[in-house]
C-alpha cells in the first residue's frame, strides 16, 4: 500500500496499532489491586483506601477537606450545593465548557450564565465575567481545558470585589500550576475527575476539596444518608494511589512532549506552505493553544488546538479528525459551545459569544496517552498532519461524494 496517501483514502496508516491503550499496566498498579483482593478491602465500605487517597489529595493541594465521589460530575453538583447554590440562583461559566457542568447548574434549579471565551487559548475570558455579575449570580465555575489556563488571580480579585465564591475545574489539569497554586486552589472549592480516558483513572469517580469547612459539611449532609449516596468503592481508590504518585512525573513527560511536538507542527506545515498557495510562516490550519508561562505550568489531559478549514481547502474540522483518526493518531473535535446545544430559554447570555462560536467548530484535541510515548511516536503526529493537510481536497471531496454528514450539531439542541 502507499504509504504517501492518507489511510481514508486507501493508503497505509502511519500508525498501524491505532493509539496507544489507556490506562496503562503498571507493576505497582497490579500490586495494589491483588493486595485489596487479598485483605477483602475491596468489599467494605470505609476502608483505609479511600481515607489514604483522602490524605494524598489534601497533601498535594494544602487543604483540610476531601470527599470522594463517583465521578467527576457528581463533584461538580456536590461543589456547588456545599456552596449553597439554589433553586432560582446564577452561576456564571464559560459558553465553551463540559455540559456536564452546565448540567449541574440545571439540576439544581438554578440558571447557567454564560460568557465568551479568549481569541489566544479559548480559555473563560475573565474580563467578561465582571458584566455578568448580578444580585442572583451565587458561583462561578472557572475550567482549565485543554492545556489552557484560565486568569485565576484576576478572576478572584473579580469574585471577592462581588462576594461571590468560585468552584475551580481541575478535572482535566490534575496538579497543574496556576499562576504558583496548584490547579483548583484559587477557588472556594476545586473538584478532580477519575474518568476512564483521565490522566489519573479508576474507570470512574471524583472528588470535591475544599479550604471552607461551612462548604464540606453541607456537602456531608446531602450525601451521608445512613450510607454515601455518591461513594467511591475502596478498589477504586486502592487504583488511584500509585497514579497520583507517579502524576508529577508523567505531567512532567507530556509537557516535554508537547514542546517537542510544538515546533515539529511547524515544520511539518512549512514546506506545505511554500509550495502551496498560502505563503506565510506560521501554521495556520492547526495552531496549538500556547504553553502557559512563568508560574504556571499546562497539563495535558487533552491538548487543543485552533483548526482553520478554510486554509484547508475547505476540509472540516470534523472531516479532518476523521482522516487523522484513521492514521492511528488520537485527535478528536473538541467539546460543543453550550450556547449551541441548549435552548436560549435555559441560560442567561453575556455579549454575543463569538470566540465561543468559533470554538463549536474550530478547537481539534489530541488525547494524552502518546504524549508518554517516546520520539518516534510523537513524530508519527505531524507526519499524520502533513499527510492529512497535503489530500485534504481530495478527503474533502469523497467526503462530498458519499454524502457524509459529519458536521458539528449531531447532538441536537435540548
Amino acid at each position: 500500500m502507499n504509504s504517501e496517501l492518507p489511510a481514508i483514502l486507501g493508503g497505509s496508516p502511519v500508525r498501524p496499532s491505532g493509539p496507544p491503550t489507556w490506562p496503562p499496566t503498571d507493576p505497582a498498579l497490579t500490586s495494589i489491586l491483588r493486595e485489596t483482593l487479598r485483605d477483602g478491602s475491596w468489599g467494605r465500605y470505609h476502608g483505609e483506601q479511600c481515607q489514604r487517597l483522602q490524605s494524598l489529595l489534601a497533601a498535594s493541594h494544602q487543604v483540610e477537606h476531601v470527599v470522594l465521589t463517583c465521578s467527576g460530575t457528581a463533584a461538580v453538583e456536590l461543589a456547588l450545593r456545599g456552596l449553597g447554590v439554589a433553586a432560582g440562583d446564577e452561576v456564571i461559566l464559560s459558553a465553551y465548557d463540559f455540559k456536564g457542568n452546565f448540567q449541574d447548574v440545571l439540576a439544581l434549579g438554578a440558571i447557567p450564565v454564560l460568557v465568551d471565551i479568549r481569541p489566544d487559548d479559548w480559555s473563560l475570558d475573565v474580563s467578561q465575567v465582571a458584566a455578568a455579575l448580578g444580585p442572583k449570580v451565587k458561583a462561578i465555575i472557572a475550567s482549565h481545558l485543554h492545556g489552557a489556563i484560565v486568569e485565576m488571580p484576576t478572576l478572584r480579585a473579580i469574585a471577592d470585589g462581588a462576594g461571590v465564591p468560585i468552584l475551580e475545574d481541575a478535572c482535566q489539569a490534575p496538579l497543574a500550576r496556576v499562576h504558583g497554586r496548584t490547579a483548583g486552589t484559587w477557588g472556594d472549592v476545586g473538584v478532580l475527575s477519575f474518568g476512564g480516558s483521565k490522566l489519573v483513572t479508576a474507570g470512574r469517580g471524583g472528588a470535591v476539596f475544599t479550604r471552607r469547612a461551612d462548604v464540606a459539611q453541607r456537602i456531608r449532609l446531602h450525601v451521608l444518608r445512613g450510607n454515601d449516596v455518591y461513594p467511591m468503592s475502596e478498589l477504586q481508590g486502592a487504583a488511584l494511589i500509585p497514579q497520583w504518585e507517579f502524576l508529577p512525573e508523567w505531567n512532567q513527560r507530556r509537557l516535554v512532549a508537547v514542546e517537542w511536538l510544538r515546533p515539529e507542527f511547524a515544520k511539518a506545515t512549512a514546506p506545505l506552505r511554500a509550495e502551496a498557495r498560502h505563503a506565510i510562516e506560521v501554521t495556520k490550519e492547526l495552531n496549538p493553544f500556547p504553553l502557559a508561562s512563568g508560574d504556571s505550568r499546562s497539563v495535558f489531559y487533552k491538548w487543543g488546538m485552533r483548526y482553520e478549514s478554510q486554509d484547508a481547502d475547505g476540509l472540516t474540522r470534523n472531516q479532518f479528525a476523521i482522516a487523522v483518526r484513521a492514521e492511528g493518531i488520537a485527535l478528536d473535535p473538541g467539546l460543543r459551545a453550550l450556547h449551541k446545544i441548549h435552548s436560549a430559554r435555559r441560560f442567561r447570555a453575556v455579549g454575543n459569544l463569538s470566540e465561543a462560536t468559533r470554538a463549536d467548530t474550530g478547537i481539534l484535541t489530541l488525547h494524552h496517552p502518546v504524549l508518554l510515548g517516546d520520539e518516534s511516536d510523537l513524530a508519527q503526529i505531524p507526519v499524520a498532519i502533513k499527510k492529512i493537510l497535503m489530500h485534504a481536497e481530495v478527503i474533502r471531496d469523497r467526503f462530498l461524494k458519499e454524502g457524509r454528514s459529519v458536521e458539528a450539531g449531531d447532538e441536537g439542541v435540548v
